[in-house]
């Protein structure tokens, strides 16, 4: 009963001080998931990365593959870099840190001119295994999973960007 009671006095607490979920509806407003549809992320002129990143947020925006009825653009451009971070006394390398950084721009496109824009940086670690017949295709693998990884952190870091620059300016029709 004071469980109860206590979430039921939070709950008016935080309506009363103008807290709202940041992806949520308002009333006829469609709120985030409406304007992420509207979206339309091009091709990111990068390798597997690219590719990541935008189908990464293709899904989490739930927007449109293609431009037809888009309202917005998003462009990315990229630029990863991997660094060795663990050297034996024999001088190879058994661990790479991965950095991948996202410049982007959102364009409205029925205004003409873009609206926002932003960095977001990730980083992710792979470990190289020692020689062996197998260590060529076990080290790619483990690259790939680490630009999946950064891919899919700033495509969530770009979407939580994207919510709260349209949290604080609705669009206009």
């Amino acid at each position: 009963m004071i469980k109860r009671l206590a979430v039921l006095v939070l709950a008016l607490g935080l309506s009363g001080c103008g807290f709202r979920p940041l992806y949520g509806r308002y009333g006829a407003d469609p709120g985030a998931a409406g304007i992420f549809a509207s979206i339309y992320v091009p091709p990111i002129a990068d390798d597997e990365a690219g590719y990541n990143l935008r189908n990464t947020l293709i899904d989490l925006l739930q927007s449109r593959p293609d431009a037809a009825g888009a309202r917005y653009q998003l462009t990315i451009t990229l630029v990863q870099s991997r660094q060795g971070v663990a050297i034996q006394p024999n001088a190879t390398i058994t661990r790479y840190n991965y950095q991948l950084n996202a410049t982007y721009q959102l364009y409205d496109l029925k205004q003409g001119k873009d609206i926002t824009s932003g960095t977001e940086e990730a980083l992710s670690a792979y470990n190289v295994p020692p020689s062996s017949a197998t260590s060529l295709y076990s080290t790619l693998m483990a690259r790939r999973d680490a630009q999946r990884r950064a891919a899919e952190d700033i495509a969530q870091r770009i979407r939580m960007d994207l919510g709260v620059f349209f949290a604080r300016h609705r669009p206009t029709s």
